[in-house]
């Protein structure tokens, strides 16, 4: 198994369990985020600690999922991140995009903090 989803209260996480997020988990991970949103959830928190690399394919499903939280006015947390895929996250200035934390507690207070602002608007 590549990913595992857990639907939790407010939240689905996803938990990439292969150490490379390439061509040939992306289709399918792809098509569980697109499925998983389908089904009404608008916040996703993404745990890459077990992941050491991520090429363009696996950049492309993170924007996937941030894409979809956003069109649900939802959010997208990255959390966990090796530091050679928070590397290339930085230098394709996809940190100033994500959300990007590193605990599993600093991910849901964002979601948390995040749904107070989204009920007050």
């Amino acid at each position: 198994m590549d990913f595992k989803t857990t639907k939790k209260d407010d939240y689905t996480l996803i938990e990439i369990l292969a150490e490379k997020l390439d061509t040939v988990i992306v289709p399918n991970l792809k098509a569980e985020l697109v499925f998983i949103s389908s089904n009404g959830e608008k916040n996703m928190i993404m745990d890459f600690s077990k992941c050491r690399y991520v090429d363009s394919s696996g950049l492309s499903a993170i924007l996937v999922a941030n894409r979809l939280c956003k069109s649900a006015e939802g959010t997208l947390v990255v959390l966990g991140l090796q530091s050679t895929v928070e590397r290339l996250i930085v230098i394709s200035q996809l940190d100033s995009v994500l959300n990007i934390t590193y605990t599993m507690e600093e991910a849901e207070g964002l979601l948390k903090n995040d749904n107070k602002h989204q009920e007050k608007i």
